[in-house]
């Protein structure tokens, strides 16, 4: 659908009565309504192309684009064809979501209708932020939206799910789902799955009880919520210790979770235990935090799970994206599941089942494990924190963290940012306390430590890395990788930048400086033939796409691009 169309079934929208536009522009509204929605049938699909209707672009969490119009050969005539300027609280971490031309974005609060061809505001929708939040909620992070027919949703910094029309940014339905503890937050985009859409929250540093959440899409009535941290009596309740510790565990949800359609299985990441630092006060592995779930989509029912960290004591959230991804491995195929994980080592699992098939240590250095046994369980050292404070790898930000790997069909590879440094972890016991953080103590930055960050190949079959990419700039950002059908690999690096290499080897392509941090990962799309890329960074959405001469496209009369015969 062109976007002079989107731009009409807008028009018609505001009108709100039939008489007010007259009975052709009603008939033509009917006409379009097809046309820019988002269906189970697109969401299920694993081929990109035109649109990118979610979070990861599609269910798999592979941020792999079939798009092949901006090739290793042209890559390095990319321009910028717009930016968008968000003036809102906090910075920018949303990967936007484009559907028929028109793109979704959020900033704090606040969703955005742009045009994804001129970056022209379609509809704002507007929200205040919430003040008296603490941690990172208080930071009123928004990581986007997700969408099924006309409706749009997206989560609040005060854990509120919202329900718009996606053609008007009218507010349908707003439900909170966070209640009873004021130190819960949100800093996620939404998944949609079949007639649900799930949650997550944000405080798994602040002592709160995670869980993930699934409402009707259509009414916001909630479906059902598994609680990350059993209650006594419940399976896992065991790994805790006996009282009210399980109150405020921790166990976050805060990045949104891939889905198997096919064994009708999401697979979400938990955080961190509270407090981080003090296990004393925790003994046991504390399930299920530092998790993936596979969970029943329907009713929310655990089917596995398995632990990466048990009894946290360094913050190694298990949030990463768990990457859905079907090859073959020790000579038998088989449904992977592929997280690098925060603590230093890349795990595959088999998704079926939840059986641990290998990990591969990816930090060059790290001191806080000996190694992984024959049962995926880390063999710990003797470090711990201490209240003068312990010198342990990886660093409080982790091997990696958040920002998105990607799985190239194209080359085999998978593709993720690490990050090589130690902090001095320290703990003391504290109490928790509401509208306080409940780290219980802290972690800094020594700095004699040299804080360095790779771009990594790792080929999956043979559990080695490929080539790995050492950055240079401010380590401080916190940017996402995706591939194309191309072989190319585009990324946000460490010196503000949106820059493109080729997968095969590294080798780097193109790059543009955006002048401001990258804490977040990129998307690509295609508008009339036309392949764009889009990536945040600081407060701006930058947009890139080849020169109109490059690809065959020319202006017509009527001002849309048409490619040329």
């Amino acid at each position: 659908m062109s976007t002079q169309l989107w731009k009409s079934v807008l028009r018609s929208a505001a009108c709100g009565m039939l008489a007010a536009c007259g009975v052709a522009s009603a008939i033509a509204q009917e006409k379009n309504q097809e046309s820019g929605i988002v269906t189970t049938e697109m969401l299920r699909s694993t081929t990109l192309r035109q649109n990118w209707p979610s979070y990861n672009g599609d269910y798999t969490g592979r941020r792999y684009s079939s798009l092949t119009q901006v090739t290793p050969q042209n890559a390095g005539q990319l321009m910028v064809k717009w930016v968008f300027h968000s003036r809102n609280a906090g910075i920018l971490e949303a990967t936007p979501v484009v559907v028929d031309g028109v793109m979704y974005m959020t900033g704090s609060n606040d969703a955005y209708a742009l045009d994804a061809v001129t970056g022209k505001v379609l509809w704002h929708h507007q929200r205040s932020v919430t003040q008296g939040l603490i941690d990172d909620a208080s930071g009123h992070i928004n990581r986007g939206v997700a969408i099924l027919g006309h409706r749009l949703y997206m989560e609040t910094d005060n854990a509120h799910l919202l329900c718009l029309d996606a053609r008007s940014g009218s507010l349908l339905w707003d439900v909170a789902y966070a209640p009873g503890n004021k130190n819960y937050g949100a800093t996620s985009a939404p998944l949609v799955v079949k007639d649900k859409v799930l949650v997550g929250t944000s405080g798994g540093d602040d002592g709160v009880r995670g869980f993930i959440a699934a409402f009707d899409a259509t009414t916001g009535k909630e479906a059902w919520r598994f609680w990350t941290i059993p209650a006594p009596g419940e399976p896992g309740s065991e790994t805790w210790p006996k009282g009210s510790a399980y109150q405020h565990g921790g166990g976050t949800t805060w990045m949104p979770g891939t889905y198997d359609p096919e064994l009708n299985t999401i697979y979400w990441g938990t955080s961190n235990p509270s407090p981080d630092f003090d296990g004393s006060v925790r003994e046991g592995d504390n399930l299920y935090t530092n998790c993936v779930l596979a969970l029943d989509p329907d009713t929310g029912k655990l089917k596995w799970h398995f632990q990466f960290t048990p009894h946290d004591l360094n913050d190694f959230d298990a949030t990463e994206t768990p990457v859905l991804i079907d090859a073959a491995l020790k000579g038998k195929k088989r449904k992977l599941l592929v997280q690098a994980n925060r603590n230093g080592f890349l795990y595959v699992l088999d998704r079926e089942t939840g059986a641990y098939l290998q990990a591969t240590q990816f930090v060059k250095v790290q001191n806080w494990a000996k190694g992984i046994d024959a049962n995926g369980r880390p063999i710990r050292t003797d470090l711990i924190p201490m209240e003068e404070g312990t010198r342990m790898c990886p660093s409080y930000a982790g091997g990696t963290n958040w920002y998105s790997p990607t799985y190239s069909e194209h080359m085999r590879m998978f593709y993720f940012i690490s990050q090589e440094d130690c902090s001095v972890y320290k703990a003391k016991p504290e109490g928790f306390e509401e509208g306080h953080a409940y780290y219980s103590t802290g972690a800094t930055h020594l700095p004699t430590e040299l804080n360095r960050k790779f771009l990594n190949a790792y080929d999956l079959s043979t559990q080695k890395r490929v080539w790995s990419y050492e950055q240079v700039g401010d380590t401080r950002s916190f940017a996402g990788v995706m591939s194309t059908a191309t072989g190319l690999v585009a990324f946000g690096n460490p010196a503000d930048e949106f820059e493109i290499v080729d997968g095969r080897d590294g080798r780097s392509l193109w790059h543009f400086n955006t002048g401001q941090q990258v804490h977040a990962s990129p998307m690509s799309y295609a508008v009339d033939g036309k392949q764009y890329f889009a990536i945040a960074a600081g407060s701006d959405l930058f947009t890139f796409g080849l020169p109109d001469s490059a690809v065959g496209i020319h202006t017509g009369k009527t001002g849309r691009r048409k490619p040329t015969k």
